[in-house]
Protein backbone atom coordinates (compact mmCIF):
# COMPACT_ATOMS: atom_id res chain seq x y z
CA UNK A 1 0.00 0.00 0.00
CA UNK A 2 1.40 3.36 -0.96
CA UNK A 3 0.84 6.32 1.31
CA UNK A 4 -0.92 9.26 -0.26
CA UNK A 5 1.46 12.21 -0.15
CA UNK A 6 -0.70 14.97 1.27
CA UNK A 7 1.97 16.69 3.34
CA UNK A 8 1.64 20.02 1.51
CA UNK A 9 -2.12 19.99 2.04
CA UNK A 10 -1.84 19.09 5.74
CA UNK A 11 0.79 21.76 6.46
CA UNK A 12 -1.03 24.58 4.64
CA UNK A 13 -2.35 26.13 7.89
CA UNK A 14 1.20 26.14 9.30
CA UNK A 15 3.11 27.31 6.23
CA UNK A 16 3.03 31.00 7.21
CA UNK A 17 4.60 30.39 10.65
CA UNK A 18 8.26 31.09 11.39
CA UNK A 19 10.49 28.49 13.01
CA UNK A 20 10.04 30.20 16.41
CA UNK A 21 6.25 30.33 15.99
CA UNK A 22 6.20 26.65 15.04
CA UNK A 23 8.21 25.77 18.13
CA UNK A 24 5.91 27.86 20.33
CA UNK A 25 2.87 26.13 18.82
CA UNK A 26 4.49 22.73 19.36
CA UNK A 27 5.00 23.42 23.08
CA UNK A 28 1.49 24.84 23.47
CA UNK A 29 -0.01 21.70 21.94
CA UNK A 30 2.29 19.50 24.01
CA UNK A 31 1.17 21.21 27.22
CA UNK A 32 -2.45 20.81 26.14
CA UNK A 33 -1.88 17.06 25.82
CA UNK A 34 0.26 16.57 28.93
CA UNK A 35 -1.57 18.82 31.42
CA UNK A 36 -4.48 16.38 31.96
CA UNK A 37 -1.98 13.57 32.51
CA UNK A 38 -0.10 15.60 35.10
CA UNK A 39 -3.35 16.47 36.87
CA UNK A 40 -4.41 12.82 36.82
CA UNK A 41 -1.09 11.76 38.33
CA UNK A 42 -1.37 14.51 40.95
CA UNK A 43 -4.88 13.58 42.04
CA UNK A 44 -4.83 9.80 41.69
CA UNK A 45 -2.66 7.26 43.41
CA UNK A 46 -2.91 3.72 44.66
CA UNK A 47 -1.49 1.71 47.52
CA UNK A 48 0.98 0.00 45.16
CA UNK A 49 2.26 3.34 43.87
CA UNK A 50 2.67 4.65 47.40
CA UNK A 51 4.48 1.47 48.53
CA UNK A 52 6.79 1.92 45.55
CA UNK A 53 7.56 5.49 46.61
CA UNK A 54 8.40 4.34 50.13
CA UNK A 55 10.61 1.56 48.81
CA UNK A 56 12.55 4.17 46.83
CA UNK A 57 12.87 6.21 50.00
CA UNK A 58 14.73 3.25 51.52
CA UNK A 59 12.03 1.47 53.50
CA UNK A 60 11.70 -2.30 53.37
CA UNK A 61 8.51 -3.78 51.93
CA UNK A 62 6.94 -4.69 55.29
CA UNK A 63 7.45 -1.17 56.65
CA UNK A 64 6.19 0.38 53.42
CA UNK A 65 3.08 -1.79 53.51
CA UNK A 66 2.36 -0.92 57.14
CA UNK A 67 2.70 2.83 56.45
CA UNK A 68 0.47 2.65 53.38
CA UNK A 69 -2.13 0.57 55.19
CA UNK A 70 -2.26 3.21 57.96
CA UNK A 71 -2.52 5.98 55.36
CA UNK A 72 -5.49 4.16 53.82
CA UNK A 73 -7.13 3.72 57.25
CA UNK A 74 -6.67 7.41 58.08
CA UNK A 75 -7.78 8.64 54.65
CA UNK A 76 -4.35 10.14 53.91
CA UNK A 77 -3.32 8.12 50.86
CA UNK A 78 -4.14 11.07 48.60
CA UNK A 79 -1.53 13.13 50.44
CA UNK A 80 1.11 10.60 49.45
CA UNK A 81 2.70 8.18 51.87
CA UNK A 82 6.17 9.62 51.33
CA UNK A 83 4.80 13.09 51.98
CA UNK A 84 3.18 11.89 55.21
CA UNK A 85 6.48 10.39 56.38
CA UNK A 86 8.43 13.53 55.45
CA UNK A 87 5.99 15.82 57.28
CA UNK A 88 6.07 13.64 60.37
CA UNK A 89 9.89 13.60 60.32
CA UNK A 90 9.98 17.39 60.09
CA UNK A 91 7.33 17.74 62.79
CA UNK A 92 9.19 15.47 65.23
CA UNK A 93 12.69 16.58 64.16
CA UNK A 94 13.72 12.99 63.51
CA UNK A 95 15.14 11.22 60.48
CA UNK A 96 12.87 10.05 57.69
CA UNK A 97 13.81 6.45 58.49
CA UNK A 98 12.88 6.87 62.16
CA UNK A 99 9.65 8.63 61.24
CA UNK A 100 8.63 5.85 58.87
CA UNK A 101 9.43 3.14 61.38
CA UNK A 102 7.37 4.88 64.07
CA UNK A 103 4.44 5.34 61.71
CA UNK A 104 4.68 1.69 60.63
CA UNK A 105 4.44 0.64 64.30
CA UNK A 106 1.29 2.75 64.64
CA UNK A 107 2.90 5.58 66.58
CA UNK A 108 2.35 9.25 65.79
CA UNK A 109 -0.84 9.03 63.79
CA UNK A 110 -2.70 11.03 66.46
CA UNK A 111 -0.27 13.91 65.75
CA UNK A 112 -0.61 13.73 61.98
CA UNK A 113 -3.04 16.64 61.66
CA UNK A 114 -0.44 18.94 63.21
CA UNK A 115 2.43 17.26 61.37
CA UNK A 116 0.80 17.84 57.99
CA UNK A 117 0.83 21.59 58.66
CA UNK A 118 4.65 21.70 58.77
CA UNK A 119 6.13 23.95 56.09
CA UNK A 120 8.40 21.83 53.90
CA UNK A 121 9.70 24.83 51.99
CA UNK A 122 12.30 25.60 54.67
CA UNK A 123 15.48 24.22 53.07
CA UNK A 124 17.29 23.96 56.42
CA UNK A 125 14.63 21.72 57.94
CA UNK A 126 14.40 19.61 54.80
CA UNK A 127 18.18 19.25 54.56
CA UNK A 128 18.27 18.25 58.21
CA UNK A 129 15.89 15.28 57.95
CA UNK A 130 17.24 14.07 54.61
CA UNK A 131 20.89 14.20 55.66
CA UNK A 132 20.38 12.56 59.03
CA UNK A 133 21.38 15.67 61.05
CA UNK A 134 18.57 15.17 63.52
CA UNK A 135 18.23 13.77 66.97
CA UNK A 136 17.71 10.02 67.17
Amino acid sequence: MQRKDDFELRRKHLAHLTEEELEKRFWELTEKIVDPLIELARTHTSPSIERSVLLRMGFDSLTARAIVDRCVEKGLLGKGAGHVVLKYALFKNISIKDAGEKLARGEGWDEMESALKVDVSNPNLFRKVTSGEVRK
